[in-house]
């Protein structure tokens, strides 16, 4: 899968990393336990094959209650795309089509 797996303690690390190499970083929360939180997966992985520079940072709201609450996640699944640290081009609640994210990332690129 082209997901990165992060926790609490290793997410900032791991998205200032990516924002260093030049990616869009999109946050996937969700459960495994989620059935729509699967189906939303299959989005994400075409947005990562068709497009360059994009991390998709999965993170499991049943062992992340500190981002969640950070982000002020109340659903599953959520998506939310960062062009940089201080730039959030989108936040979405339940299942988003791929060409809809990858229509937001070129858009502002």
């Amino acid at each position: 899968m082209p997901f990165i797996a992060v926790d609490e303690e290793s997410f900032d690390d791991i998205v200032e990393r990516e924002f260093e190499k030049g990616h869009t970083v999109i946050l996937k929360f969700g459960s495994a336990y989620c059935d729509s939180c699967q189906l939303m997966e299959f989005e994400l992985e075409e947005v990562h094959d068709r497009v360059t520079k994009v991390s998709i940072l999965d993170i499991d709201v049943g062992e992340c209650l500190g981002l969640m609450q950070r982000f002020e996640i109340e659903q599953v699944p959520t998506t939310l795309i960062f062009q940089t640290a201080s730039s959030q081009l989108l936040y979405k609640n339940g299942i988003m089509l791929a060409d809809d994210m990858i229509d937001i990332i070129l858009k502002e690129r």
